[in-house]
């Protein structure tokens, strides 16, 4: 008896404190409650306060930029929760990694053309060195992805000591899915591509979020459980992606170009170079036997880039030869010698 008193007693406090609104506390600095799953600071190439879950890199693959579709439906779902853009967040996980370094792409372009504006027009003081070719190209570009799926609120069963009909107990479940795809911005080609997830549980009192105090041994969550359960989701999907980049293997097609034509030929279509040419002539064989077409072939099935087997010596089948030489420690002549035909011929 006495300990349903307490907790009527809990609850009605709760509730006073919820419909009058005028109960506050002073701010907190670094409240642990408030925390997402990325949090500290990131300063070039060090991190402070990263979670230790985060993967990290030795050395940056290269430098990407951040590219978010605010068009796309799930940006639309966010501002349901009151949650803004991913970028700021996601930023602050690559570079708290080292695996890319990020470069601006987003709206404060406006702010560096501003300042380059201001330099053109004379306005700027001398030395202030705005001038062209300083700005760092984006290698890659990162683009995120939210898929949302948000369970009912499930009722605990029963109402809480003398409040019937007043407070009802409610536990929500958040889950979310993400996707990060990595683009090569030379080539327009996908890198790699990642899903991760994420859930939680959020603890409510007839719409009053519990967090702490009585609400922590129910495992409550407070300021927007859908946001960390988002965020986790990205770094969940970040890892993953960074784990497959270690082992990274560039996709080839072997003896064709990428953007050349495919394998899967459609019967009627135009062959995949393009318009018919007039037969070339027959490449020529080596001293050994081997013609220089065969050599590219080889090469090309070895893993060496000589670009579209075509019977032509170019500086791509040229530096190929010297690289192939160089493994089978042969002279690097950069020519199909008769050594060079025998170490292929194997």
């Amino acid at each position: 008896m006495f300990a349903m008193r307490a907790m009527n007693a809990g609850v009605a406090t709760l509730m006073v404190m919820g419909l009058a609104g005028c109960v506050s506390t002073a701010p907190k600095v670094g409240d642990d409650g408030a925390k997402t799953a990325v949090t500290g600071a990131a300063g070039g190439a060090s991190a402070q306060n990263a979670n230790s879950q985060i993967e990290r890199c030795d050395r940056p693959f290269g430098t990407v930029a951040l590219v978010e579709n605010q068009d796309a439906p799930w940006f639309l779902t966010l501002r349901e929760y009151k949650l803004g853009s991913t970028v700021p967040v996601l930023r602050l996980l690559v570079q708290q990694s080292n695996c890319f370094i990020v470069v601006e792409r987003g709206r404060a372009m406006n702010n560096m053309n501003t300042e380059r504006q201001l330099q053109q027009s004379g306005e700027l003081r001398q030395g202030s060195s705005f001038g062209k070719g300083q700005m760092v190209a984006a290698d890659y570009s990162i683009t995120p992805e939210i898929i949302f799926d948000q369970k009912g609120t499930q009722n605990i069963g029963a109402v809480i000591g003398g409040w019937a009909g007043l407070i009802a107990g409610s536990i929500q479940k958040n889950e979310a899915a993400t996707v990060l795809l990595l683009t090569d911005n030379r080539s327009g080609v996908q890198v790699a591509a990642a899903e991760g997830s994420s859930s939680n549980t959020d603890f409510s009192l007839g719409g009053f979020a519990v967090g702490g105090g009585l609400g922590a041994g129910l495992g409550g969550y407070t300021n927007t459980p859908q946001g960390k359960v988002i965020v986790a989701a990205f770094v969940n999907a970040y890892n993953q992606m960074i784990q497959s980049l270690r082992n990274y293997t560039a996709q080839s097609m072997g003896d064709r170009g990428l953007g050349t034509g495919g394998r899967l030929q459609v019967d009627g279509a135009a062959p995949a170079a393009g318009p018919v040419a007039a037969p070339a002539a027959a490449p020529k064989p080596a001293s050994g036997g081997m013609t220089l077409l065969d050599a590219q072939r080889k090469l090309a099935q070895l893993g060496y880039d000589v670009g579209t087997p075509d019977g032509k010596m170019g500086s791509r089948t040229r530096n190929a030869l010297r690289a192939f030489q160089a493994s089978r420690k042969l002279p690097q002549t950069g020519q199909l010698d008769a050594a060079t035909q025998a170490e292929l011929a194997k």
